[in-house]
């Protein structure tokens, strides 16, 4: 009898060793973790403080740019998220600064999570070197889905030091709008079996009209197929933070949303944008394209997305060309519910 009533918590207590055992994995940081050193920028890597070095691509003028864009890719993607409109911004005088984020394309540990507070100060590091190479030159930083998150979450913590965010699709999903059994399936998958891969088939997403790009994606080896549920786990924990950040997001900010977009619910954006304080359209713009999807910089209308992006940032108190900003972005998020 003394054993079977024993018996749930000694249960107990071997799912609590488990679960430890099987926590969530995080990256190590970089050699110089306990020396920082200044983050730098060499032709093809930018080194953050920890002494990581991360792939770098750069789309440069032919003469002395004006403007700087640091961009940060989408999760499970890479830097060449930026390949179409790198060389189109430096026909425009703008350089265009893409980097591996830690755990994507070719940096070290492709595939595990390298956790939120790294990714942050990835992100602030990258800033800071471009403004070390470039101190003539006006700086932004421009974040597509997850790295839009980044640049929030980022913000939060310490505004960065830029002269504007670039906010393409940010992945504002949080746990708030997720159905509980789905929250608590990923949890106990992370912390039992977190190596554990999902490849998403079977799901039924159109995440741009490009389908030509779409294809390339799905042929090219850095793009991540396989996903760990950990990495997961991760980026919804970014997630609920971009989500959380916008109460007290303040920065000067040009954030674009596809109509068609079914990666991040439209629910959540419309939370996000419900949740911003009060800024004035030469602070603050927001677009919404009526043809775009969740990949803008690469849809087919990416031209227009394009043009609306050189426009604000060399007149940000000017209307967009594509007349894609509204003061009304919740409702024409609306139309459309996954």
């Amino acid at each position: 009898m003394r054993f079977r009533n024993a018996l749930p918590l000694l249960l107990a207590q071997i799912l609590v060793v488990l679960i430890n055992a099987c926590a969530p994995r995080i990256q190590d940081p970089g050699p110089r973790a306990d020396t920082p050193m200044p983050p730098s920028l060499t032709d093809i890597h930018f080194i953050a403080t920890d002494g990581t070095q991360l792939p770098l691509r750069r789309w440069l003028p032919s003469t002395t740019p004006h403007t700087v864009i640091v961009t940060l890719h989408g999760f499970n993607d890479y830097s060449n998220a930026f390949a179409e409109i790198g060389p189109q911004l430096a026909e425009n005088g703008i350089a265009t600064l893409a980097y591996d984020q830690r755990g994507f394309g070719a940096s070290g540990q492709a595939g595990i999570w390298p956790g939120v507070d790294q990714l942050r100060a990835d992100a602030r590091d990258a800033v800071h070197a471009a403004r070390d190479a470039y101190p003539d030159a006006k700086v932004y930083a421009l974040g597509e889905s997850m790295g839009g998150a980044v640049l929030m979450s980022a913000w939060a913590e310490t505004p960065l030091d830029v002269d504007g965010l670039i906010l393409v699709a940010p992945a504002v999903w949080g746990r708030e709008l997720m159905p509980f059994y789905q929250t608590m399936s990923l949890w106990l998958f992370a912390h039992t079996v977190p190596w554990m891969q999902l490849t998403g088939q079977g799901i039924k997403r159109n995440p741009s009209d490009n389908l030509e790009m779409l294809h390339a994606l799905g042929r090219d080896p850095l793009v991540i197929k396989n996903t760990r549920v950990d990495a997961l786990w991760g980026i919804i924990n970014l997630m609920d933070q971009a989500l959380d950040a916008a109460h007290a997001f303040d920065a000067p900010a040009f954030l674009l949303f596809g109509a068609n977009d079914d990666i991040v619910p439209p629910e959540a954006s419309r939370r996000m944008l419900a949740r911003l304080p009060p800024a004035p359209a030469r602070v603050r713009r927001i677009a919404v394209y009526d043809a775009g999807y969740h990949m803008l910089l690469r849809d087919l209308q990416s031209d227009l997305v394009l043009r609306d992006i050189l426009s604000w940032v060399e007149h940000p108190a000017r209307a967009l060309p594509s007349g894609a900003d509204t003061h009304e972005p919740e409702g024409r998020l609306s139309h459309r519910m996954n």
